[in-house]
């Protein structure tokens, strides 16, 4: 029988003992540089993708650049369903694993990872399946332009068919944060996401030993780096993380372990889910300028999400750590250790969007003229990036107090400001405003579904902290 090593007690553990301000740097720091990377590697990703200019049968290198970024532009929704549902398992165990540790019962923290090793495997199967039969009617459906559609189930087929890798080292990822060991992620997440930058030009117009395969090696430079982080996540936590200890009595699917996964992760995934669902209907309501436009609104939509992913993955850096760091010390029924990390990340938070914020509003021809250098694309993409950006602030502060949703076991609350986000306001909205006939008023869909979703934050937030902060502090 294998021997199963005592957890540590809670005096040993740095997230129920370190100062707040400090923990959130130590922990933090590293998810948050990783996602830096991250984002960095979105910008250059569809920066290479947007100069693919020939490919054959085709003539006109505009055409041709203009579906490769609205390929890319649509196939976000699909690879966000992808890695939400990677990271909803994540989420879920990350929780139920800190929460374990935290009230020291080692064999659930030991059973809740191997459960979680057994559900992403069963997800990519899906994906898998999706991949081979679900690719090219997806992008039939969104696009009316023959070569989009050929780009873009180049590009999603090889990502679902190959993505264990993601699904692996999400998981691995979350191992790490939960025993509090955030500089692994940061390694793990930061030498995929370089692979990827270095692999992208090679692959896409083959330089060097690799053979020129235009968007399609964009996607393999993606699952290469996806897979080598998730080597790397796997042999990080087998080495250095004691917290977590393999067995194989751990990969049984036990409803008890399951359920509180599910619990917090559905939701989670659910939140992705929609934004992907709230993608396909904005690209839909844009497309109905496409007789004055072509694809560039659909483009200039897509870039956007490219651009503020380097604001918002480090938000999600900080609110993965916070999750941690809350879900902890809940299960060692520490409030003022809870109350106080919420307080500094909300500031933290605000502070950081608040940058994202001037500079979308001062630079953003700088930020667009990375992709395309085209009057009507800058023309739009101006006006978009100046209106949407709005929204930043009060992002902040949905993102940093929706942490405790999903760390206190209430992840539906999470879901519930989601749809209210992206699904019951922003579409009907944008799909109003979109009878004015001006693309540009479309875009104040965001701001006005923002500040909607921060209402039902706070509200759920004064809810959460009276049914199970207060109840701790007496």
């Amino acid at each position: 029988m294998t021997k199963i090593k005592h957890a540590p007690t809670l005096g040993e553990n740095k997230m129920g003992t370190m100062s707040i301000g400090k923990l959130l740097v130590n922990m933090a720091t590293p998810m948050i540089i990783a996602m830096l990377v991250q984002a960095l590697y979105n910008i250059v990703d569809s920066y290479f993708v947007s100069q693919i200019t020939e490919y054959e049968g085709y003539s006109d290198p505009e055409a041709i650049r203009e579906s490769a970024i609205a390929a890319m532009s649509l196939a976000f929704a699909v690879q966000n369903v992808l890695i939400g549902f990677a990271t909803g398992i994540g989420v879920g165990v990350n929780a139920l694993l800190s929460k374990s540790l935290g009230e020291g019962d080692q064999e659930r923290a030991n059973r809740t990872a191997g459960n979680g090793v057994v559900l992403a495997l069963i997800t990519t199967v899906l994906f898998m399946i999706f991949g081979i039969v679900g690719s090219r009617p997806y992008f039939s459906a969104m696009s009316d332009v023959e070569l989009t559609v050929e780009f873009g189930t180049q590009y999603i087929a090889i990502c679902c068919l190959l993505s264990l890798g993601i699904f692996i080292e999400v998981l691995g990822e979350r191992l790490l944060q939960s025993s509090g060991r955030t500089m692994f992620t940061m390694i793990t997440q930061g030498t995929g996401a370089i692979i990827n930058i270095i692999l992208d030009p090679c692959m896409i117009f083959g330089l060097g030993p690799f053979p020129e395969m235009g968007i399609a090696g964009a996607a393999l430079a993606t699952v290469i780096g996806q897979w080598v982080a998730a080597i790397l996540a796997v042999i990080f936590n087998l080495k250095y993380n004691p917290d977590v200890q393999f067995t194989p009595q751990c990969f049984k699917l036990k409803k008890d372990t399951v359920l509180p996964i599910l619990t917090v992760g559905i939701p989670s995934i659910i939140m992705t889910s929609i934004g992907s669902v709230m993608n396909i209907g904005f690209n839909w309501i844009l497309k109905g300028f496409n007789h004055l436009f072509g694809e560039v609104p659909i483009n200039v939509f897509g870039i956007y999400f490219k651009l503020q992913s380097f604001f918002f993955m480090p938000l999600f850096g900080l609110n993965n750590a916070t999750i941690s760091i809350v879900a902890y010390n809940y299960g060692a029924r520490k409030p003022q250790r809870i109350v106080k990390t919420l307080k500094i990340v909300c500031v933290s938070a605000l502070v950081f969007m608040l940058m994202g914020l001037a500079l979308f509003q001062f630079l953003p021809d700088l930020l667009l003229g990375i992709f395309d250098t085209s009057e009507t694309f800058l023309t739009l993409g101006r006006s978009a990036l100046r209106t949407i950006s709005w929204c930043f602030p009060f992002a902040a502060v949905c993102i940093a107090l929706g942490a405790s949703f999903q760390a206190l076991g209430n992840g539906i609350y999470s879901t519930v400001v989601s749809l209210c986000r992206q699904l019951l306001v922003l579409l009907p909205v944008a799909y109003l405003l979109s009878l004015s006939g001006e693309v540009n008023t479309v875009w104040w869909s965001f701001p006005i579904a923002e500040l909607m979703s921060l209402t039902a934050t706070i509200f759920f937030f004064i809810r959460i902290y009276r049914q199970k902060i207060v109840p701790m502090h007496q």
